[in-house]
């Protein structure tokens, strides 16, 4: 074998070498180094970093954030009654080390786990709840209460949880009619509520317009014969000082009046003496019976 051979071999075994000495750590991972099977380091920043080939060995997991869908289960709330609840969970690793040495670095284990630590925390929350208020008001102060819970526990994992989220709560079949009954006589019982306060508001409104009406009608009866009474002396005054003024013509005048509101049609006829005063001045200009 020539040198030029032999010197071609040794650089292709330093290369590989060289290749096998070194490993890289991008910014979506993290890496745990091992000394013939046993944890040595884990604090790898993204970059270039060197080992002893054969001795050490790297292994790698995804540091992004990883969804676990809860499989449905049922739950008992605090009637007694069954919910079925669908959820899932955003969760990272957050050290390495511990996850590593917990979990044996398997996401299916990891998941397993959460699990079973997410299906605890429901069952606590909803324990404490009716179904209206787990169902209507009160889901995302059971999430935020089952996040707060179960951070703790992961964290023993070097698990970081970042969101739960309810999908779904549902009713079971024999539930559901219960249930629905019951919300639709409470939502009756506040209807009809709301139609007695409301027949009672009219109540109240027409009376009080009723006796309104009446005071305005009193008031303005009043005001109307005041006016008369007023308009009627007046009138009298005004006749007053008429007659004062030339008594016979305003006596003939009067007569004029009568004569015109009661013959005012053909056919109307009046059985009186013709020398009674009526026809007084049918008989003289002057009112004088000739």
């Amino acid at each position: 074998m020539s040198r030029g051979t032999v010197a071609i071999i040794a650089l292709v075994l330093v290369a590989w070498i060289a290749s096998m000495s070194m490993f890289e750590v991008n910014e979506r991972q993290l890496a745990i180094k091992f000394r013939l099977g046993e944890f040595v380091q884990a604090d790898y920043k993204p970059g270039i970093h060197f080992m002893t080939p054969f001795i050490n060995n790297v292994r790698k997991f995804d540091k992004r954030i990883i969804t676990l869908d809860v499989a449905s289960e049922r739950y008992l709330t605090a009637e007694k009654k069954n919910v079925i609840v669908d959820a899932f969970v955003k969760w990272r690793i957050s050290d390495v080390a511990t996850y590593y040495k917990t979990m044996r670095g398997d996401e299916k284990q990891a998941n397993l786990r959460l699990a079973q630590v997410i299906k605890d925390g429901l069952r606590s929350e909803f324990g404490k709840r009716t179904i209206q208020e787990a169902i209507s008001g009160e889901r995302s102060e059971i999430m935020q209460n089952i996040t707060q819970q179960i951070s703790g526990q992961a964290k023993q994992f070097g698990i970081q949880v970042v969101d739960v989220r309810i999908k779904r709560i549902e009713l079971p079949k024999d539930v559901s009619s219960s249930v629905y009954r019951r919300m639709e006589a409470e939502r009756a019982r506040a209807a009809k509520e709301f139609r007695s306060r409301g027949a009672e508001a009219a109540e109240r409104i027409k009376a009080d317009a009723d006796r309104q009406r009446v005071v305005i009608m009193a008031e303005a009866f009043r005001d109307a014969e005041r006016i008369r009474g007023e308009g009627d002396a007046k009138a009298a005054k005004i006749y007053a000082q008429a007659f004062d003024k030339d008594p016979s013509f305003y006596s003939f005048y009067r007569s004029l009046e009568a004569y015109r509101g009661v013959f005012n049609k053909q056919q109307d006829m009046l059985v009186l003496d013709p020398h009674s005063e009526f026809f007084q001045y049918f008989n003289d200009a002057a009112g004088k019976h000739k």
